[in-house]
């Protein structure tokens, strides 16, 4: 297990998310955005895992989105839901861009 088992994690936490955010508050945007950043993320693990091209990058997207999105709420809001959602897009930019940048 490289790679794969990390972006298969935030890909189930992200989907998750989304989804309890949809049942919590009826956010239609929590609910796409979350099982869109979790296919991203779940895609990317897939191919990382059967050794296909464009794995890591898909994974790096995922992070790069939820970064894209959630970092600039963390730091306004200061609230728990962005703030956890900004250290899970750091880890995956972290992994994902150490990986793409090794070209691995």
């Amino acid at each position: 297990m490289g790679l794969e088992l990390p972006s298969y994690v935030l890909a189930a936490l992200t989907a998750t998310g989304g989804a309890v955010g949809f049942a919590r508050t009826r956010s239609k945007p929590s609910l796409i955005a979350g099982t869109a950043v979790g296919l991203l993320y779940g895609l990317g693990g897939y191919r990382i895992s059967n050794n296909e091209p464009y794995g890591v990058e898909l994974a790096l997207l995922a992070s790069v989105v939820l970064g894209g999105s959630a970092i600039p709420r963390a730091i306004r809001l200061r609230k728990p839901v962005p703030i956890a959602l900004s250290v899970l897009a750091t880890y995956g930019l972290l992994t994902f861009g150490d990986a793409f940048r090794k070209g691995i």
